[in-house]
């Protein structure tokens, strides 16, 4: 069995990072599978980015969705790009969904110290769009969809409702999009704008869609106040 490990792995609880606490998704549909994610960093209390990408590319139908430390997160990808290259190189195609699943898995296993919630979702010819959840810990889960990050336990609720067999891409798209926005709405972790991948046999679909472009989630279910907000005592 290979063992897949880091270089700095001694020294890596003692280093300070930023916090990716956000939104990240993932749902595959009849056809291919659509990656969605919120791009706010955050280091304590501070925004540190606003505009962060956490949709990274593994290979050229396989993509990984980022949260918890930037860094680990970062470098993860950075390493399992490495060994698909040079899985590519060997079989002289485009890698498995499940190949590369397996590779994030053994990272994330074999290295306890790393801050890394994420979830692996790509296309092949074999067996179309596929979603692996890979939490904290290593474990990898395949699931229809799969969400994490600080805002996903505001949704999971609207998946669960929202979410059935044979739904179309633009349907799958519209669930992405909404469910991260009401995330967005709820979390003070999750902002900014969000960013759609959709992957197919016809390729690779990049979408971003900004404040004025994000669907607008009301407040309802909050009680107006009782008195004349000048007259309340806080």
């Amino acid at each position: 069995m290979i063992v897949f490990f880091f270089p700095w792995r001694a020294s890596i609880g003692n280093l300070e990072h930023k916090q990716q606490q956000t939104t990240i998704v993932a749902v595959a549909y009849e056809g291919g599978v659509v990656l969605g994610a919120d791009s706010r960093v955050s280091t304590g209390a501070y925004v540190s980015n606003r505009a962060s990408n956490k949709i990274t590319a593994l290979c050229d139908n396989v993509f990984l969705c980022r949260s918890g430390s930037a860094a680990h997160t970062e470098a993860v990808s950075d390493y399992v790009r490495l060994y698909v290259s040079q899985h590519m190189t060997e079989i002289q195609k485009a890698p498995p969904v499940k190949s590369v699943a397996n590779i994030v898995r053994e990272m994330s296993y074999n290295n306890k110290g790393l801050m890394a919630a994420m979830i692996v979702a790509g296309w092949d010819p074999k067996h179309g769009g596929q979603v692996f959840s890979s939490p904290l810990g290593g474990t990898l889960v395949p699931a229809p969809w799969a969400i994490e990050g600080s805002g996903s336990s505001y949704i999971w609720s609207h998946f669960d409702v929202e979410h059935r067999p044979g739904m179309t891409r633009e349907e799958t798209e519209q669930l992405v999009l909404h469910g991260i926005a009401h995330a967005m709405a709820r979390d003070g972790s999750s902002g900014g704008m969000v960013r759609l991948v959709t992957a197919n046999k016809d390729g690779i679909k990049h979408q971003v869609f900004q404040g004025k472009d994000l669907p607008v989630v009301g407040f309802d279910d909050m009680p107006e106040p009782s008195q004349p907000a000048q007259q309340v005592v806080w």
